[in-house]
This record gives structure tokens, C-alpha cells and sequence, in this order.
């Protein structure tokens, strides 16, 4: 099914005085989003927005097919795969000729083509091919000013500059790029390319007086190919979701809501959970602030803190942090967003938002600040877990930094000891099986095998199996090379 997107873009107009940073650079000519764009273009992306997954990237992979007709405009036909964690999405849209925004799409893909429009293509409110909008047609580079920004009602705006020329090595090569940027507080900037269709790189925060700002989007070119006629995702293959197959929901809209003091009356804490009735298998959508105990309007900030799963004495079952691999949570706003998945059976579970503190992440937190709520939650049956296939359900999640860190392995951004380390929590979670004679200690012993790096590429972005990559490690293992 396709799904037809109105564009509204960002007005060029001013909401109070402007920044004293000068703008303008000089190079002749101008630029816009979509220049040059052609059929045949191949781009790679790594890119995250903060409105998708907190800011978890996701790898977008787009060719340039050709030209389609909706009604009566001529868009260009764009293939697209995108790979999401373990989730490999593949579908179509219909990109505009005056601006290269998503106009028809596949409606699976829905949540991908608002991260794209807020971030690699955010630049088309500014800078489009209508050569007749003096305000938002093609930019010139000495220009010293696209437009400004309105700063999300601070009641002055920002100026969208060309602020300078950088040299800069990028998949294109070794191109002199213009950083266009707006300055308020951070820096907030885009590489762009005179000729290039797309930014070749960005970096920005939101507004926020926040002493460590979270990234509201950033991206960077991977890969770049001109004249490709070949489908490139001819064999590539859409994941079929552990959620689809058990039917849980994924859009969340009533939640149950309450909010409580800590066991030690340190705040309060507004939690709430999605949906009312979770179900096996599934997950549970939580959005959590934390609140002052003497102001319930005022979110405090820098919370070290984990969401737990208990037993019936208190005990720790699981810990979410420790799931996606990190020692505890963080954050500096003192508001959340976590899809967690249910792993308990169904029946009453006990979970746990723990603070350990206050206080700047990199040094140890305020102990002062420390407690928890306990938040009972009837989990109910689901008789789908039973249909499924033995093998789906008893394999472990495998979980997403493991990916991350042999992407990176095989990139050679970490050494081989730094991907061991992976390694040896497979091995912990028993995802690798390997024999009881094998010695408990871990270390690589010779050279690891070219195509075991090449393995761990492709498995980073969803082109082989878990198990085809596993069988990688398990080789490794018993022929000696890595010691467990």
C-alpha cells in the first residue's frame, strides 16, 4: 500500500533579532537539495534522528530506479532498503523533482520517511529547485543568509549561514564542502557539495539548556555510485519481526499512567506503560520523568538510573541496561522513551525503576538521590508463542551492539581483542555453543581468517544469518584460533 505525504516545509521568516555570526562564502554559484540528482545514484547512509529510536542509527540504502508519474507529477522511482537493529525493511517511494522529499511511500515505511524528511532532507525548506521562490529556491553560497530558524519559542530566531569552507575526505573523495550551519547555544551544522544532491554530513542538537544536549539528527555518506542499472536489492531480504509474527502491537496509544515517590522519598516518578494489557512475547512501551518531590512541574535532570525486573523477594532478574550493553542508563533531561521486550511468562512481573543517582554521566552519581518504584504488571498468555517455529524461540536475541561491534570489527575502527569481547558474551548467554573441554580463558591465538571479517560485514548489515555468522565463531573456536 502506498501512502501520499503532504510536504510542509519551514518558512523563511523572522521571529526576532538575528545572530551576530556573519555568513557567506567565497564560492560562486548556488545549490540546492536534489542538484544533480540522477537515475542510476546509489547512496549509503548512516543517519539517526531523535524522534526515531532516540537516536539509534539506521543504515539507508537508496537507488535511484527511475522516473514514476502520481496524477500529474513525474516523481523519481526510488528503491530503498533500511536496516534498523536486526530489522531489515525494503520498499519503494516516489521522491519530488523540486524537492527530493518522499511523496508516495510504502506505508511500512512510514516512520523512516519522517526521520528522513527531519534530517538528510531537512535542508529542502530552505534550498529547492524552484528557481521562481526567491526565498526557498536554489541558495547562493555568498549569500548571508538562507533563512532563519525559529528556536522553538525562545522568541528570537537563528540564521541558516554558509559559514565557512572545509576540506573534507569523503566517499566522493577529497572535495572542498560548505558547512551551512545555525549557532545558537551548539553548533548545528551540514557539509554540502556544490553538484551533490545531499548533504554529505550532518551534526545537530535541539535547543535545550541542558549542559550535554542529546543529537536531534546526525548522518554521514557511506557510499556513493553513479550510472548503477542493476537492481542492487534484487537479493536482499525483508526480516520478517518476532512482533509481526506473534501480532503485537506496534503503535502505542493508551497508557496507564501513575506517578509515585521513591522507597526513599529522593523524587517522584511519573511512569507510564503500553499497552494496558501487555501479552507474552511482546513488548511494553514505557515514557518515564522523573519529578522533584517539591515541585511536581519540575523534571530534574542527570538521572543514573536502569529498569529492572524482580523477583517475588526483591531480588534482580534483569536489567534493560545491561540488555542493550550498557552498565546503567542515563539520561540528562530527565525524561524517557524504552521499548522494552517482555521475556517473563505471563502472569504478575514485578519491574523496577532504579536511580542510582544524580549527577554528570561521566562521574559517579549522587547517592543521595538514590531509590525505586516497583510497578506490578499482569502479563497475559499468548497462545501465538506456542505456533511458532522451536528453533525462532529458543535462539537468543542477539543483542544489537554485538551487530554494531562487528560492523566496526570489520571496518577496522576495533581491534580483534575488542571483538573477542563480543565473543565471550555469546559464549556467557549461550548463543555459541562450544565444547567442555575448551579452556575458560579468552584469547586469539592466530591470525583471524579474512572471510571471517568479511562475514562479520555482511552480518552487521543484514545481508547473511545469525546462524551463517555464528557458524563463523563456532569454526574459530574449535579450530583453536580464538580460546575460550
Amino acid at each position: 500500500m502506498l501512502v501520499i505525504l503532504c510536504s510542509i516545509g519551514f518558512t523563511n521568516l523572522s521571529y526576532g533579532q538575528d545572530s551576530q555570526i556573519s555568513g557567506g562564502v567565497d564560492v560562486d554559484g548556488t545549490w540546492y537539495l536534489g542538484e544533480g540528482l540522477e537515475v542510476g545514484n546509489y547512496f549509503e547512509y548512516s543517519l539517526c534522528e531523535i524522534n526515531l529510536n532516540d537516536c539509534s542509527p539506521i543504515e539507508l540504502k537508496m537507488w535511484i530506479k527511475g522516473e514514476i508519474q502520481n496524477i500529474s507529477e513525474t516523481l523519481w522511482d526510488a528503491k530503498v532498503v533500511i536496516i534498523d537493529g536486526d530489522k531489515i525493511a525494503k520498499g519503494s517511494w516516489g521522491l519530488g523533482k523540486t524537492t527530493p522529499d518522499p511523496i508516495v511511500f510504502d506505508e511500512d515505511l512510514f516512520d523512516y520517511v519522517i526521520a528522513i524528511k527531519s534530517s538528510l532532507n531537512w535542508l529542502s525548506a530552505f534550498a529547492s529547485a524552484n528557481e521562481d521562490d526567491r526565498l526557498h529556491g536554489p541558495q547562493e553560497f555568498r549569500s548571508g543568509k538562507w533563512g532563519n530558524i525559529g528556536n522553538f519559542g525562545s522568541g528570537s530566531d537563528a540564521p541558516l549561514i554558509p559559514h565557512r569552507i572545509e576540506t573534507i575526505d569523503s566517499v566522493i573523495g577529497n572535495v572542498d564542502a560548505v558547512v551551512v550551519g545555525w549557532y545558537v547555544e551548539t553548533d548545528n551544522e551540514m557539509w554540502i557539495v556544490d553538484g551533490f544532491p545531499f548533504p554529505v554530513k550532518a551534526l545537530t542538537y535541539p535547543r535545550t539548556n541542558a549542559e550535554n544536549p542529546p543529537i536531534q539528527y546526525q548522518f554521514t555518506l557511506l557510499n556513493y555510485e553513479k550510472n548503477v542499472t542493476n537492481d542492487p536489492f534484487k537479493d536482499v531480504k525483508e526480516t520478517i519481526q518476532k512482533e509481526e509474527l506473534l501480532e503485537c502491537p506496534t503503535k502505542f496509544y493508551d497508557y496507564v499512567s501513575q506517578r509515585d515517590a521513591t522507597d526513599t522519598y529522593s523524587m517522584m516518578i511519573q511512569h507510564n506503560y503500553s499497552p494496558e494489557y501487555p501479552t507474552e512475547g511482546c513488548s511494553i512501551d514505557w515514557k518515564i520523568n522523573f519529578v522533584s518531590r517539591y515541585n511536581d512541574r519540575e523534571i530534574l535532570d542527570q538521572i543514573h538510573y536502569d529498569v529492572l525486573v524482580l523477583d517475588e523477594q526483591g531480588n534482580k532478574l534483569r536489567s534493560y541496561a545491561q540488555e542493550i550493553g550498557e552498565e546503567k542508563l542515563f539520561t540528562d533531561f530527565g525524561r524517557v522513551d524504552h521499548l522494552i521486550p517482555i521475556k517473563e511468562e505471563a502472569g504478575i512481573v514485578n519491574y523496577s525503576i532504579f536511580v542510582y543517582g544524580t549527577g554528570p554521566e561521566e562521574e559517579k552519581p549522587d547517592v543521595s538521590m538514590s531509590g525505586s518504584v516497583i510497578i506490578e504488571i499482569e502479563i497475559e498468555e499468548n497462545p501465538l508463542l506456542e505456533k511458532l517455529n522451536d528453533d525462532f524461540i529458543s535462539t537468543p536475541d542477539i543483542p544489537t551492539w554485538i551487530k554494531n561491534n562487528a560492523g566496526w570489527w570489520a571496518d577496522g575502527q576495533i581491534d580483534d581483542n575488542a571483538f573477542v569481547q563480543g565473543i565471550q558474551f555469546l559464549v556467557k548467554e549461550g548463543v555459541i555453543q562450544i565444547p567442555d573441554t575448551v579452556q575458560s580463558t579468552t584469547e586469539t591465538t592466530q591470525e583471524i581468517p579474512a572471510w571471517i571479517k568479511n562475514n562479520a560485514g555482511w552480518w552487521s548489515q543484514g545481508l547473511i544469518s545469525d546462524d551463517d555468522f555464528l557458524k563463523g565463531i563456532e569454526f574459530m573456536v574449535k579450530n583453536g584460533t580464538i580460546k575460550i
